[in-house]
């Protein structure tokens, strides 16, 4: 198995120090471990510590070797603090180095002499458990099978150890596997430091055992936490855990087994009542450590006996309700197009900017739509809004109503033909909307950039209560904004036109997607403005060999900050340069990647990020390619209409159908480019409340309130409000919120899932693809081919003319990639989403939600997108 079993308590040793204190010996019992020792005996040691605590929990027999022990003689060692500075300075993507560094490390460590002291501590344990017994020695790392991280496999396990020697030599080895290639290179990944982490050794004593195995408190697969799923194997369980071996599976839902899967179904490795008995014990072990485990067991005879517990680190954790009702929750992030975890600051900012309620889990934001499933209204709402635009989602949710066990089905209450109507409001259905104003664009642009202008003015003299009350005020006047009816009309107005064009034109012509042509280069659109204006930028850098050079210095050594526009200021051609890129910010430098989260580091606050981008437009582009680009566009889309018109004068009734086509192309022209604008508003009132809520973190920090100025993204809006009032931050509650944002960065989350955890999966259910072709939503008509450029940092992005950008979702932020990509998939996404908009405007067939594409195309493949249908083809 992945850990061995053993054997129960040795006394504590203490000492007394000259000043009375008590000290801990090299060597606990597990009887005498808690929670408390992690620093002492690491993640394995205390999770057999308490597991031993657990009344009808057996743990076989041993003890912990302390870090103390491992601090005391290994970093005593001469040449161990050099060889781990050597290590410190080993690039880490660099394998090869990591692997020698390493390898000298652990070379140290194990020629170390061990002190007769920790010997005799050793042997004296041995005695008193049995001293010819074979044993299981086990690594045991201060930061191991934490609630945070889980270091499985990342330092090594020795089985049959026997006799006294031979354990203290594998002491050693323990202590050395700290340092393993794999060890080293996941701690840089997962942000430890070499230095602050220690190892500790179990020992444990082996059980012979009938049958051994994993017990998973939590489905592993769909991650429900109301089925535990039990593997199991005859005899020693390490073939299982080293996947050398299949097993015998058991699920378990309500103390019943509900599935199993047999390797040898003459022979079933347990009986279906020693399988709902461990997977009781489990419940007992999972309520004791309060979340889902990952159990090693083994059974002799009637007795499981339990040898390992870690938590399961891979299950999304799932909101508080409050209830015991079942609820249904879908993902705002795929619906944002922003994914990833967020601070608390940006959660609870979000949140007081949408009127809707959401709920917090691993960093992101979900809406429980359990009562909207209840009901045939309800869902059909559902459908209309959150299914459209992603085929995936809209799956998931049949597959609940489909279930019928997680949301039972109500009828719709039948309503009075006033019911629902607001106070005073006529009886019957609304008028239909008048036709829309084009003026009314402009008019939401320029009120927006007046509240704008007066939101900096006003907050740029504030501080201290005075401030907070102003941003939590200036919220509520960016929630009138935003949700205006005037907003919505100019919204819908564009949205409904594409969808008609889209409807009308493929019935009548056969040409599905012929929106997608009549919408490029549209006005007014602040968004694909934005990609073109670095282009002119770009202009502003090309003729200048010594400005490129600094900025290729810039993007080379991955420096940040602001620092290189100082440079370009006292070279040929550099004022010039730096002008037009503080231009260029002073309109666009509140956005960046995940914009919707306030604490995310904006490009103004840090110029270096856009560099790559303005080098591809210098050196795929020639000059004036900016407006080149939108006047290509714009005769496109005007040729486009043309063709349609004339195609349908000369059809039966011909003249109608042009004359109301022409009518809807008009309305979608004018107004699809002002679906960008709600959100680039938006974002620009967050950039001011973060300048002005950094400038009181700056004060808080002066006054010792804060330790570090970015402590305010760990407290949410209402907490910092408070900490500015009160001038008191709890810093133990800010040190535990940056260690589950590390968590949280390392989970994906679920389109849907429920109460129970239970992530629900969606699929297209399609019928009319090439042969291996991956699946997506058609988001922008055309074929194209290319190389594919996976990304998934625009800052590393290094796109040549006519590659095809695949990335996981672009916000407004990547709009800059586009103008350079012949063509665009994302795994996340619908058709009236940033990325779908843009790439229609300028001209790029483009399929989005196409599950895990960043995995399943690999970085230089040549790949076909078909955006009319909305597929992509592997080409090789």
């Amino acid at each position: 198995m992945r850990s061995q079993k053993v054997l129960h308590t040795c006394p504590l040793r203490t000492d007394r120090t000259n000043d009375g204190a008590t000290e801990l010996g090299y060597v606990l019992g597990f009887a005498q471990i808690d929670s408390t020792n992690i620093a002492d005996v690491g993640g394995k040691g205390v999770g057999l510590g308490e597991l031993s605590r657990i009344d009808g929990v057996r743990v076989p027999d041993g003890f912990c070797v302390t870090t103390d022990a491992f601090r005391r003689v290994v970093a005593a060692a001469p040449s161990f603090g050099d060889r781990l500075d050597l290590l410190a300075r080993v690039d880490p993507d660099d394998r090869e180095a990591i692997r020698e560094a390493s390898a000298e490390v652990r070379r140290v460590v194990e020629d170390v002499t061990v002190p007769g002291e920790l010997v005799a501590e050793i042997g004296d344990a041995l005695d008193r458990l049995g001293a010819g017994a074979a044993y299981a020695v086990r690594s045991s790392a201060t930061a191991e099978d934490l609630p945070g991280a889980s270091f499985a496999g990342q330092q090594d396990s020795y089985l049959d150890v026997v006799g006294l020697a031979e354990i203290v030599r594998h002491v050693r080895r323990c202590w050395a596997s700290l340092f393993t290639e794999r060890a080293v290179t996941y701690r840089r990944r997962n942000g430890f430091d070499d230095r602050q982490v220690r190892m500790a050794v179990v020992v444990q004593r082996m059980v012979v055992p009938d049958a051994a195995g994993v017990l998973f408190t939590a489905d592993p697969v769909t991650s429900d936490r109301k089925v535990a799923s039990v593997q199991a194997v005859r005899g020693l369980g390490e073939a299982l855990v080293s996947g050398l071996v299949t097993g015998d599976v058991y699920a378990v839902r309500d103390d019943r087994v509900s599935a199993t899967a047999p390797a040898d179904e003459a022979r079933p490795v347990l009986t279906d009542a020693q399988v709902v008995a461990l997977a009781r014990l489990g419940r007992r072990i999972e309520a004791h450590f309060g979340r889902p485990q990952d159990i090693e067991w083994c059974l002799t005879g009637d007795d499981f006996h339990i040898v390992q517990s870690r938590p399961i680190t891979t299950l999304f954790p799932v909101p508080e309700s409050g209830d015991q009702e079942n609820h249904v929750y879908v993902s705002v992030g795929h619906q944002q197009m922003m994914t990833d975890a967020m601070k608390p600051l940006g959660l609870s900012v979000w949140q007081l900017t949408t009127p809707r309620p959401m709920h917090e889990a691993g960093g992101r934001l979900f809406v429980d739509v359990a009562a909207a499933l209840a009901t045939p209204a309800g869902r059909d709402g559902l459908f209309a809004t959150l299914g459209k635009d992603d085929p995936w989602m809209r799956d998931a949710l049949r597959t609940v109503i489909d279930r019928g066990d997680l949301i039972p089905s109500r009828p719709d209450i039948p309503s009075r033909p006033d019911a629902g109507a607001p106070a005073g409001a006529p009886a019957g259905p609304p008028p239909a909307p008048a036709e829309p104003d084009p003026a009314l664009v402009t008019e939401l642009i320029e009120a927006d950039r007046e509240s704008l202008a007066t939101l900096r003015s006003t907050i740029a003299t504030l501080s201290g209560p005075e401030l907070m009350e102003f941003i939590l005020a200036d919220l509520a006047e960016l929630r009138r904004a935003l949700f205006s009816p005037r907003s919505s009309q100019a919204i819908m107005a564009g949205m409904e036109a594409s969808w008609w064009l889209n409807d009308h034109l493929e019935t009548w012509l056969g040409e599905k997607n012929a929106a997608d042509a009549l919408t490029q280069s549209v006005p007014h659109n602040v968004t694909s403005e934005m990609g073109l204006a670095l282009l002119d930028v770009a202009d502003a850098v090309r003729p200048h060999p010594e400005v490129v050079a600094v900025l290729r210095r810039v993007a080379d050594e991955g420096r940040e900050g602001a620092g290189f526009l100082d440079e370009l200021a006292g070279l040929p051609g550099g004022p010039g340069a730096r002008a037009a890129i503080l231009d260029f910010l002073d309109e666009y430098g509140m956005r960046c990647a995940g914009e919707i989260d306030i604490t995310r580091t904006r490009w103004s606050e840090n110029p270096a990020l856009l560099v790559p981008t303005i080098l591809g437009n210098v050196r795929n582009f020639e000059p004036g390619a900016g407006r080149r680009h939108f006047e290509q566009g714009l005769q496109e889309s005007r040729r486009k209409e043309q063709d349609v018109l004339a195609r349908l004068r000369a059809l039966p009734g011909g003249e109608a159908k042009a004359e109301e086509t022409k009518r809807m192309i008009d309305r979608v022209r004018a107004f699809t480019g002002y679906r960008e604008y709600p959100k680039y508003g938006m974002i620009s009132r967050y950039f001011a409340y973060k300048q002005a809520l950094l400038r009181e973190a700056d004060r808080l920090v002066s006054s010792g309130v804060l330790r570090e100025r970015d402590d305010v993204f760990f407290l949410r809006f209402e907490e910092l409000r408070e900490a500015v009032r009160t001038g008191d931050v709890d810093a133990g509650l800010v040190a535990e919120r940056r260690a589950a944002f590390r968590t949280y960065e390392t989970l994906v989350p679920p389109r849907v899932f429920t109460s129970d955890g239970e992530v629900i999966t969606g699929r297209y259910r399609r019928e009319d693809l090439p042969p291996g072709a991956l699946p997506g939503i058609p988001a922008s008509a055309g074929t194209v081919e290319g190389r594919a450029r996976v990304v998934t940092d625009m800052a590393r992005a290094d796109l040549e003319t006519g590659d095809i950008l695949v990335t996981a979702y672009t916000d407004p932020s990547w709009t800059p990639l586009f103008v350079a990509a012949a063509g665009l998939v994302t795994e996340v996404g619908g058709p009236m989403t940033h990325g779908a908009v843009i790439a229609r405007e300028y001209g790029l067939p483009a399929v989005v939600g196409v599950e895990r594409a960043t995995r399943l195309i690999r970085d230089g493949q040549r790949i076909r997108v078909n955006g009319t249908d909305g597929h992509v083809e592997v080409l090789g």
